[in-house]
């Protein structure tokens, strides 16, 4: 199987829905269908400040990826956030993973990316070598840390 990418559009809502519910199960993130989709919403119509790519066939994806946008003086220019990136269970260890980043990142690089930033949990060495083998370190001396709003 290969890990083709495609930019998501509103039409692709009804099959990364199920994904970001199976992600969201996964990672205990606490969330539901309507926050999702509100979240999902800009990014599908095309806001300068992320986009989701599919993985696998169009019409039966295995995966996505969301890519978030911001801006960095450190690092000159703009920068990105692997806000989520899912394969699912029943297709992980094919290669998948490796195959999306290593074509992504240099898309994302020619259009002007500078940087590349992403969240790996701590006790799954095997997510963090796959993020490893793609070229991310961590930073000596850095942590992520994260303020909400409270609702």
């Amino acid at each position: 199987m290969s890990a083709a990418l495609h930019l998501a559009g509103p039409e692709d809502l009804g099959a990364l829905l199920p994904m970001v519910t199976a992600c969201h199960d996964y990672e205990d993130i606490e969330s539901d269908d309507a926050r999702r989709e509100a979240a999902l919403a800009p990014l599908l119509e095309g806001s300068p400040l992320g986009c989701v790519y599919l993985v696998g066939p169009r019409r039966a994806p295995v995966g996505y990826i969301v890519i978030t946008f911001g801006w960095s003086v450190e690092f000159g220019g703009m920068e990105g956030f692997i806000d989520e990136f899912f394969i699912r269970e029943n297709v992980r260890g094919r290669g998948m993973g490796s195959e999306v980043l290593l074509k992504l990142i240099p898309q994302l690089e020619s259009a002007g990316l500078m940087a590349l930033h992403l969240e790996a949990s701590q006790d799954r060495p095997r997510l963090q070598k796959l993020y490893a083998r793609a070229g991310f370190r961590l930073r000596d001396g850095y942590a992520l840390m994260t303020r909400t709003r409270k609702a």
